[in-house]
């Protein structure tokens, strides 16, 4: 045990420590690390078991997962693609898109966890950008801007709010000063923030941003070309509708060859053929584009009509590319004659040979060593065959996701309830049972599930762990540094600065912003709110413009892409390198600090 005179410097040379390694290191992950950390605290007996993991039932913590639950919901059922399809559609510059895509941002991320909307905006930005040749790398650092922005308008649009709040929770019990936030406190000085970076990205970002060509060049170099078949279901909502008008004429990466209809083969295309129920039409085009012909509700792959057409069954399957092992039991057969449906609950839709589309109707493909076949399987598929002697080779198509497009009205208006719910709540004091976000959020994903709009397993699955568990730790480790008296000894380290409170304040911001870059938000804003709090009880001030000032600080990371999750997102995707967020971010970081603090001085007088 340590004795507790030493606690608080034990503390401190933990947490110094664990930045250290966070700052030097990037192949340890967020999560193990705090455990590292708070593991031996625990053990020394600097903080009790119960205080080191309370953050695994925070409010916060839950709030979040359930927050991520709900935005895979709304991805599933296609209100995504629907909002896509709103605010790209008639875009045709990376100018036009970044101005559709920052209102849209700026609007709905406030409401929506904004490292969930970020996951939902990049393959639809991915996707308009192969259609247009357009690189993301214009794009989407701006997309994870923009939803850090909006996301400190309400109390529900990060992490770090969520974080902040949960803690001013357990603190109000035991200091009678400390007040929980309400659901629109922080736009104070968030919202006149995101206008002035919304304003910066509209009017720099196209500069400062690079323009890699070479994305564009690889995806179009490395689509495999398939024949496909869809077939127009009874509830296509396309017929009666022009192939032009349909918008099935200018495809990018497919191509229309002919229509089956009734045995009559309509061959070239016309784009003034009117779509008929039944109609079957065969496409060419990349595996990766494929799955743009399921985002038109009613159309389907055709071999799947008679097995699994019911929009609640296509819910559980996805595309997957196999390739066939010399070992396969099923070489030398036909699909039809291999059973192929019956033998891996999966239907064929169309194959590819020697670098070349194999043509014919699915069912008399005679299967060979090597095919790549594309299928359409259950979401466990991949699980099941990935080792075994059927198959070299399983990959599920990455940009494929199966929708409930019947659902899409439903999931809307229960997100839209939620949001009302809360909103309510705030009014009325957060201060009920029913008022608490984590209520209202599981209610939510509870209305969800019993409606069908997602299963409880795809909600299981949707929930990042590390994240919870990165911020859960953060919090025993914040908790750490309240017991121990090391914000104690920090409070006094900041009080050398003077007794002026604007320049605390100024001080307390840009500690937590540069450790926000170097670290993680909702990690710094666990650590830094107890510090804050006790800043202020030091220096006889008031605490709220502290308060504002880290979850403000905390919240709004552009400089480096490892200081908030969704520039982590975008990263990769878009092809950039650590130099592309600090051409970016650092005058954006300028612009909204200097707006963050003369809202806090002119909010607080100070």
């Amino acid at each position: 045990m340590i004795p507790a005179e030493w606690h608080a410097i034990v503390v401190l040379t933990m947490t110094v420590a664990v930045f250290a390694v966070l700052v030097c290191s990037r192949r340890i992950s967020l999560d193990l690390l705090f455990l590292g950390g708070l593991i031996p605290l625990t053990i020394g007996g600097v903080v009790t078991p119960h205080q080191a993991f309370s953050g695994f039932a925070n409010p916060a913590v839950l709030t979040i997962g359930a927050l991520l639950v709900l935005a895979a919901g709304l991805r599933r059922c296609g209100v995504v693609d629907w909002l896509g399809e709103i605010v790209l559609s008639r875009a045709k510059t990376s100018a036009q898109a970044i101005w559709r895509i920052g209102v849209v941002l700026l609007v709905s991320s406030p409401f929506l966890l904004n490292s969930a909307l970020v996951a939902m905006f990049v393959p639809m930005v991915m996707d308009w950008c192969r259609k247009r040749s357009i690189s993301p790398s214009k794009l989407l650092i701006p997309v994870s801007y923009f939803a850090i922005l909006g996301g400190v308008c309400t109390l529900i649009g990060t992490s770090t709010t969520l974080v902040v709040q949960a803690q001013l929770m357990q603190l109000a019990g035991e200091m009678d000063e400390i007040q929980p936030l309400d659901f629109f406190e922080v736009a104070k000085v968030g919202l006149p923030c995101a206008l002035a970076g919304f304003l910066f990205l509209l009017s720099f970002s196209q500069r400062l941003l690079p323009d890699r060509k070479q994305l564009v060049d690889r995806l179009e170099d490395t689509q495999r070309e398939y024949l496909i078949e869809m077939a127009v279901a009874p509830s296509c909502k396309l017929i009666g509708q022009s192939v032009e008008n349909a918008g099935l004429r200018h495809l990018p990466g497919l191509f229309l060859i002919e229509i089956d209809r009734n045995e009559e083969i309509i061959t070239p295309v016309s784009p003034y053929e009117t779509l008929v129920q039944g109609d079957r039409l065969l496409f060419a085009g990349a595996v990766e584009t494929i799955s743009d012909l399921e985002k038109y509700p009613g159309l389907v792959p055709s071999p799947t009509l008679d097995f699994d057409f019911h929009p609640d069954h296509q819910a559980h399957r996805q595309l997957t590319e196999v390739v066939i092992a010399k070992s396969s039991p099923i070489i030398g057969q036909s699909v039809k004659d291999a059973n192929f449906r019956k033998r891996y609950s999966a239907v064929v839709l169309a194959g590819h040979r020697d670098g070349g589309r194999l043509t014919g109707k699915v069912g008399d493909i005679v299967i060979q060593a090597g095919d790549m076949l594309l299928i359409q399987t259950a979401n466990r598929f991949a699980e099941a065959f990935r080792h075994t002697q059927d198959f070299s080779l399983v990959r599920s198509v990455d940009e494929f996701e199966p929708r409930q497009h019947d659902k899409a009205w439903l999931a809307g208006l229960i997100v839209t309830a939620m949001v009302v719910w809360l909103l309510l709540g705030s009014l009325l004091g957060g201060g009920s049972t029913w008022a608490n976000p984590p209520v209202a959020a599981f209610a939510a994903i509870l209305a969800m599930v019993l409606t069908r709009c997602m299963h409880w397993s795809d909600a299981r699955n949707s929930i990042n762990v590390q994240m919870l568990m990165t911020i859960a730790l953060a919090l025993g480790m914040g908790e750490a540094m309240r017991v121990s008296g090391s914000a104690s000894i920090l409070a006094g380290l900041v009080q050398h600065l003077g007794s002026n409170p604007l320049l605390i304040v100024v001080a307390v911001y840009l500690l937590t912003m540069v450790m926000t870059e170097m670290v993680s938000n909702s990690a710094v804003a666990a650590i830094m709110i107890p510090i804050s709090i006790e800043i202020a009880s030091t220096g006889q001030m008031d605490s709220r413009p502290l308060i504002l000032a880290v979850t403000v600080a905390a919240s709004l990371s552009f400089i480096t892409p490892v200081g908030y999750q969704t520039n982590l997102m975008v990263m990769g995707p878009g092809g950039y390198r650590p130099a592309d967020f600090l051409r970016c971010g650092l005058p954006l970081s300028v612009v909204v600090s200097v707006t963050a603090l003369v809202m806090l001085k002119l909010i607080f007088g100070l």
